[in-house]
């Protein structure tokens, strides 16, 4: 599998659990806290191309997947 990309924040609920997912599954990941990074809700809504409300907002290679409930579901 691709790399998964996991956009979110530290203090995340669902941010975590999707890392620990990827731990679980074995897949290689990066996470970028968006806080650090600078990145805002505007700079998220382009990468992703929809509207941002929540994290984490979620990447497989280069195809969009989701939040939490999607990239579970997608790898489960």
């Amino acid at each position: 599998m691709e790399r998964v990309t996991i956009f979110g924040k530290p203090s995340c609920g669902f941010c975590q659990r999707a890392k620990q997912l990827c731990d679980i599954k074995g897949f290689e990941y990066r996470f970028i806290d968006i806080i650090d990074e600078g990145i805002s809700k505007a700079d998220l809504e382009k990468t992703t191309g929809t509207n941002v409300e929540t994290v984490p907002q979620i990447f497989i290679g280069q195809q969009y997947i989701g939040g939490f409930t999607e990239f579970d579901a997608h790898v489960s």
